[in-house]
């Protein structure tokens, strides 16, 4: 059974840092790309950032290029989510995706909040 667990939410000022994680387990997961989506209060998710199998190759939302940092650690089975400058327009509950042919697995989501 896939399982995919977040944390290192919680409250920061604006401009301040947080570091999120994902523990993954159930599937082999050097074998796969892993992403970050999050959803802000009252809107739909958003696609934040990517890393592929081996961790050389990411992507990101044009919103956040040169503020956050995904990276992986294949023999821990993790993925983070370096936070930087974080703006209140950042604040959402960030899930960690894992897509496979025809299927779709999420954690529960990690609430990140930004407010002075």
């Amino acid at each position: 059974e896939v399982q995919l667990v977040e944390s290192g939410g919680g409250l920061v000022q604006p401009g301040g840092s947080l570091r999120l994680s994902c523990t993954a387990s159930g599937f082999t997961f050097s074998s796969y790309a892993m992403s970050w989506v999050r959803q802000a209060p009252g809107k739909g998710l958003e696609w934040v950032s990517a890393i592929n199998s081996g961790g050389d190759s990411t992507s990101y939302r044009d919103s956040v290029k040169g503020r956050f940092a995904i990276s992986r650690d294949n023999a821990k089975n993790t993925v983070s989510l370096q936070m930087n400058s974080l703006k209140p327009e950042d604040a959402a509950v960030y899930y960690c995706n894992l897509k496979v042919v025809g299927m779709n697995y999420w954690g529960k989501g990690t609430l990140v909040t930004v407010s002075s």
